[in-house]
């Protein structure tokens, strides 16, 4: 059964992203079984649940690298139209460069690591077009430095940096375009507490700054407590409850999530 005690916190706008009725099997096992979700301009909607929950394979059906066996999704942009799922690998390809940023859990997946880090943000304008090696390079550096990294290490390849700077480059490449719509999927995971806690500041500060949608993925309940407006809890590929976020923390209705509240406490 599924709870929701929901209000969105613009609520004189239509949500921007919309997925709805989603399902998705491999063989035998059910990673998503008639999962919907929905995020408002300017929202953060934190998505928890155990491993195994069906969380990250939701993220990445909204970074369009997978495709469900049904159900649906869609972006309220003027210039963005339909079912996204429909599309195909080029457009999404496309669609991701311009309007959707991500970063992954591992650096690995979204970096080129040895590649230098403005080249990895570069690489990101390259595939919407950018061709000018002076854009290209104030672009890479304007992103960079809004998430904090050294501009001092810009020519450094992430395969010599920390983590902590693996992933600010990584944001930075997801920013670069200014996207409608920025995934995380445990962002902070492996890190060390301090370097988190830095991570998290500059989360919260670029989306005071630009108003920018994300959507995070945790099974770390500070971090979600941090930074999510709203939050849906995720059991066996099932969406369990969903709410605002203080009304998840103080006030869990469905047994899973009073579980998992409880555990962190």
């Amino acid at each position: 059964m599924t709870l929701t005690l929901d209000a969105p916190r613009i609520v004189q706008t239509r949500a921007l992203l919309q997925v709805s009725n989603v399902s998705k099997t491999y063989g035998p096992v059910k990673a998503l079984q008639n999962v919907s979700a929905h995020a408002y301009p300017g929202e953060v909607l934190g998505i928890v649940g155990e491993s195994g929950s069906g969380k990250s394979t939701l993220l990445r059906m909204m970074n369009l690298e997978e495709t469900p066996d049904q159900g649906s999704y869609t972006l309220d942009l003027p210039d963005v139209q339909g079912n996204l799922f429909d599309l195909d690998r080029f457009a999404r390809r496309m669609l991701c460069a311009t309007r959707i940023g991500i970063v992954y859990q591992n650096p690995h997946l979204g970096l080129l690591m040895k590649h230098s880090s403005s080249g990895n943000v570069a690489e990101r304008l390259l595939v919407a077009g950018e061709r000018s090696f002076a854009v290209l390079r104030q672009k890479a550096t304007e992103a960079l430095d809004a998430s904090e990294f050294p501009l001092e290490r810009l020519d450094a390849p992430p395969a010599e940096l920390s983590g902590g700077m693996q992933q600010r480059v990584q944001l930075a490449k997801a920013i670069a375009l200014e996207p409608a719509l920025l995934l995380l999927d445990e962002p902070t995971t492996g890190l060390d507490v301090s370097v988190q806690a830095l991570v998290l500041d500059t989360l919260k500060r670029l989306q005071q700054d630009r108003k920018i949608t994300m959507v995070i993925v945790s099974h770390d309940l500070g971090v979600i407590r941090t930074l999510a407006d709203r939050v849906m809890v995720m059991r066996r590929g099932e969406v369990v409850e969903t709410g605002l976020a203080d009304q998840i923390f103080q006030d869990p209705q469905h047994a899973y999530t009073q579980q998992l509240v409880h555990a962190k406490l």
